[in-house]
């Protein structure tokens, strides 16, 4: 009877110091998990989908402009928003790059890219009405004839 009773006591505090020990790194992984979470909160990179703008010459179509562009923001601020950025900065590309007097591929000259990415992030923050978009970075601007995408 008595070695009944002390498997019993055994038996009973094994199972309480193991669910102590479970709960405790149980606790243990949930606080690593949240700081882990806001150790990566920070600047998102966006890529855009590729803006494809028709060069117009004396009333023809002489060829495509394609710009790839990607746009840094604030995670927690492009989370927040109730309308994403990147329309906006599409819109804004296209309608900067078919505006664009100084764009003439018959004489390719460098391409003022500073000033374009300075641009789109300058009136793009401007339309949603906070400072979203950090830095609009340049990942293709392509010049396609239109000889070459009627081959093709």
């Amino acid at each position: 009877m008595i070695k009944m009773l002390a498997a019993g006591v055994w038996m009973s505090i094994a199972m309480l110091i193991s669910g102590y020990g479970t709960a405790k790194f149980i606790a243990a992984q949930n606080q690593t998990s949240n700081q882990e979470e806001t150790a990566y909160v920070g600047l998102d990179y966006e890529t855009l989908k590729p803006v494809n703008v028709p060069i117009l010459f004396e009333g023809a179509l002489q060829g495509y402009v394609v710009a790839k562009l990607v746009f840094t923001a604030d995670g927690d601020t492009l989370r927040k928003l109730a309308v994403p950025p990147h329309p906006f900065l599409v819109d804004e590309a296209f309608r900067a790059l078919y505006a664009d007097e100084t764009l003439d591929f018959r004489n390719l000259e460098r391409y003022d890219l500073d000033g374009l990415t300075e641009h789109l992030k300058t009136v793009t923050n401007q339309r949603i009405g906070q400072k979203v978009v950090q830095d609009v970075l340049v990942e293709e601007f392509n010049y396609f004839d239109k000889a070459d995408v009627l081959s093709h």
